[in-house]
């Protein structure tokens, strides 16, 4: 097993202790992510009830003993847990790279921890681009015109909400202020631009970033 796997196992297991049963728990996605599932469902908790932000955690979790159900009963979670593509030590984080970026905000925005897991190579000096966007399919054109420096995935890959996935490739001087013109945007569904207001706690492995 390289260190990357090592440090990515660390993280998941790291983060598996943080949930107690009868958690209601939001499920992230990505390769970091399955070790976290992989933890969990060993501990083989009781009382859980899971949310997962792709179709492809929901699958994974269900061998595992993990509990999933739609996000529509729910009106909060005690817990979520994530990867990133890059983490800032401003904790400035860039997530989407699997294109779950809508579900992911909203499972991380109703969590009361949202915990991020990554290696050692996500963690960066500042955000930069790509950042994933997933973009409407109603007036495409005129969000791409007023985004700018946007482009789509290869073969336009659409969501399990209907939105078109793409990616912003244009500077980041200010994320924030980058953050507020994309959510101004009504032709943007969502973007991968996750402020450290959001993030409770980051791993690096099994050591805690700041």
């Amino acid at each position: 097993m390289s260190t990357l796997d090592d440090q990515r196992r660390e993280a998941g297991e790291a983060a598996a202790l943080l949930v107690e049963p009868g958690m209601r728990v939001g499920l992230g996605t990505g390769d970091t992510v399955a070790w976290f599932l992989r933890a969990l469902g060993a501990r083989r908790l009781t009382g859980l009830r899971c949310v997962a932000t792709s179709p492809e955690t929901e699958a994974a979790a269900g061998p595992l003993g993990i509990p999933v159900e739609p996000f529509t009963e729910l009106d909060r979670l005690d817990i979520a847990v994530d990867g990133a593509d890059q983490i800032a030590p401003d904790r400035w984080a860039v997530k989407g790279g699997h294109g779950a970026h809508l579900r992911e905000k909203i499972v991380a925005a109703a969590a009361d921890r949202f915990v991020v897991i990554v290696s050692q190579e996500k963690v960066v000096d500042r955000v930069g681009p790509p950042v994933p966007l997933e973009l409407r399919r109603f007036g495409l054109p005129v969000a791409i015109r007023s985004v700018g420096h946007v482009k789509l995935r290869e073969g336009a890959p659409i969501t399990p909400d209907g939105g078109i996935v793409a990616d912003y490739i244009g500077p980041i001087d200010d994320a924030e202020a980058l953050a507020r013109r994309l959510d101004a945007n009504p032709g943007v569904a969502a973007h991968g631009l996750f402020p450290p207001s959001m993030i409770a706690e980051v791993f690096v492995g099994s050591r805690s970033l700041g």
